[in-house]
């Protein structure tokens, strides 16, 4: 199968380049940046060196890729996550009038099928773990809420596709290499210097899915029904069991409140 990924150098992109490349896709990875497109060219994969805000560029990187699928990993986040209020601004413009300029070349271009990275964590669950039918939290808390929105705003573009079959996958949190979550990940320093507390009891469940597992689910969503799809391992946990298992593999100092 043609498939064109843009954001393919980042966490996910490049872990899901080396698997669509290992189950025999051709494949055609977008950045913007000239270390990106060195990464790529590592992979061996056809580079499209294109700013995603170029849409006439992104149409006619597509076309000559004769790209079927699209699969759509476009972020703008920062290396550390207590920088996400800041670098919110850029990830919102970059995923929705980025994105969206991507959707349409695509539509444009004759692609079949629209891969969309969603999220699995700002979902509002009614008294239990959330499934696919569970809403976007938009009414929560300002910080949540407007990331809620954004991603609403996404699913809906993809929900409009028209002939286009539309896939979302609800990514649950990212860990393994390149991740906040990895060894080398910002979050290993705050967790060695004892820098996240465990708030109140620990009580907030979260979902994470393996980086590479991640991988797997994409490439797995080339041939899925359409739909929304979360995609996270089978053992939510609360922080109250994950933050210290986590402290305890790096051989940091127990948690503190």
């Amino acid at each position: 199968m043609r498939v064109f990924v843009a954001g393919a150098s980042g966490a996910i992109g490049q872990p899901l380049i080396a698997e669509l490349v290992r189950q025999g896709h051709t494949v055609t990875g977008m950045t913007h940046s000239e270390a990106g497109a060195r990464r790529l060219r590592d992979l061996g994969v056809t580079v499209a060196h294109v700013s995603a805000f170029d849409g006439v560029a992104v149409e006619q990187a597509l076309r000559r890729a004769r790209a079927e699928v699209v699969i759509d990993q476009l972020t703008a986040l920062p290396k550390d996550p207590s920088e996400l209020a800041a670098a919110f601004p850029a990830d919102r413009k970059l995923r929705l009038e980025a994105g969206g300029s991507l959707h349409r070349a695509a539509q444009a271009a004759g692609v079949r099928r629209y891969v969309q990275q969603a999220s699995g964590f700002f979902l509002k669950a009614a008294g239990g773990l959330a499934d696919e039918s569970a809403p976007l939290a938009t009414d929560a808390s300002p910080g949540v809420a407007a990331s809620a929105r954004m991603y609403a705003e996404i699913e809906a573009r993809l929900r409009n596709s028209g002939k286009m079959e539309g896939v979302a996958l609800r990514y649950g949190f990212f860990y393994g290499p390149n991740t906040w979550y990895g060894e080398d990940g910002t979050v290993v320093d705050q967790v060695r210097r004892r820098a996240m507390p465990l708030i109140g009891q620990g009580q907030g469940v979260w979902s994470w899915i393996h980086i590479e597992d991640a991988a797997l689910a994409t490439v797995a969503a080339l041939t899925a029904p359409a739909g929304i799809y979360n995609v996270v391992d089978d053992d939510p946990s609360p922080v109250s069991r994950w933050l210290p298992a986590f402290a305890r593999w790096l051989g940091a100092a127990p948690h503190k409140r």
